[in-house]
């Protein structure tokens, strides 16, 4: 986020690095902890990665601005609701939501999100993408050092198994290039 382009006037908090990955049968989405407000870290700990739905079957991290994101991980856990638990529908009918709703709509976030079956990335221009890559591997990113990320997982991926390996090595490239990232890594598995 641009901190000149704040409709308001103020600063806007800015960055982070989202990844998800899956490979082996196994998913994983890991965040960094930095919130950042202008060139000022905030806080160096924050938890952008969290299990959301009945059961906490569902892991969703988020990008953009906080508030924006907790009212976005509440309509999906009320999608996930609506749908019986399947992330997929819940996530289309969510960026629908999200696209038309005039209130959604001015809400600043993207989200990885992911299940046993899906890994997909959510956006406010109403698209629910899935990766590309084959059947057992599949890298996502979102945020400032998302592309660190995505570049740095892809590296690594013909070569390392694990998918929480491959998240912490990209995350640990991220945090060294990206000043709006850092290396306090929350991780959680599907």
């Amino acid at each position: 986020m641009d901190n000149s382009g704040a409709s308001h006037g103020l600063l806007q908090w800015h960055g982070t690095t989202i990844i998800g990955v899956r490979k082996g049968g196994k998913t994983v989405i890991a965040g960094d902890g930095q919130v950042s407000m202008g060139n000022t870290v905030m806080k160096p700990n924050a938890r952008k990665v969290r299990r959301i739905g009945k059961g906490e079957k569902v892991v969703a991290g988020f990008a953009g601005a906080t508030a924006d994101a907790f009212t976005l991980f509440e309509r999906l856990e009320k999608k996930l609701e609506q749908y019986s638990g399947q992330l997929t529908r819940a996530a289309v009918e969510l960026a629908k939501d999200w696209r038309t709703d005039k209130y959604l709509r001015n809400l600043e976030a993207l989200m990885i999100v992911a299940d046993e079956e899906a890994l997909l990335v959510l956006t406010g221009n109403g698209d629910v993408l899935e990766p590309e890559g084959g059947p057992d591997s599949k890298i996502a990113a979102i945020g400032s050092g998302g592309n660190y990320a995505l570049a740095a997982a892809r590296a690594v991926d013909q070569y390392e198994q694990d998918a929480e390996t491959i998240a912490r090595r990209a995350m640990a490239v991220a945090a060294d290039i990206c000043v709006f990232t850092n290396d306090k890594v929350t991780v959680e598995t599907v």
